[in-house]
């Protein structure tokens, strides 16, 4: 096993150990203890400490969700629905590390950590949206992922302090921002189809050279 394979695979572990110790060594040390693996190897694994022990732990569930909801197996629903079990997923990957992703997500936002933060929301929502079948390349291949890694990160936020039976606000919380953003994609699409008027600058000085009679 590599040290990369090493990390994904005590990622899981890293994050259990993580709800009482934080992103520590001494989570580490307990994770590796539990999976019996060398203590020094585990370190060598997560060499940027407590971001690389994040990292891996968020690189581990972009592969079970990719794993676990294909292409093939998403196709057969709406993109609304695709999109809502991709985010789905993502929580229930985390349920019961509360903890461990509180502790997580104010370690990312600290401003020595904001470029690698930014570079995993939105590597997760890439995966998220290709395995929902996009494939734009023009801007909505930007806009899509921007939006749908500020979505994910706000459900996160609400998900970590959410006291409800079943995460019930959360999943409120969710469909209430899905919902948003497919109104504002259908007004997108409605704005830019081809055979809308659109303004022409040219256009609009021929008709003040000559106008029609």
């Amino acid at each position: 096993m590599t040290l990369d394979e090493l990390a994904l695979a005590l990622a899981p572990a890293v994050a259990d150990s993580a709800t009482f110790d934080g992103w520590t060594d001494e989570a580490l040390a307990m994770a590796a203890d539990m999976e019996g693996v060398d203590p020094a190897t585990a370190r060598l694994a997560y060499k940027g400490g407590a971001m690389a022990m994040i990292a891996a732990w968020i690189a581990r569930i972009d592969r079970d969700m990719a794993r676990e909801l294909p292409p093939e197996t998403l196709a057969t629903m709406k993109i609304r629905e695709r999109i809502r079990a991709l985010v789905q997923y993502r929580l229930d990957a985390v349920r019961g590390q509360e903890e461990a992703l509180r502790r997580a997500l104010a370690i990312m936002a600290m401003p020595q950590n904001a470029p690698l933060a930014l570079r995993l929301g939105w590597n997760s929502a890439d995966t998220m949206w290709r395995l929902a079948g996009d494939t734009a390349t023009d801007y909505n291949h930007y806009t899509k992922r921007t939006i749908l890694a500020s979505i994910y990160s706000a459900t996160l936020l609400a998900f970590v302090n959410d006291q409800t039976d079943d995460k019930a606000e959360t999943a409120a919380f969710l469909d209430r921002r899905i919902d948003g953003v497919m109104k504002f994609e259908k007004v997108k699409a409605q704005f830019l189809r081809p055979d809308r008027e659109q303004f022409s600058v040219s256009r609009f000085l021929g008709r003040l050279r000559y106008p029609s009679s």
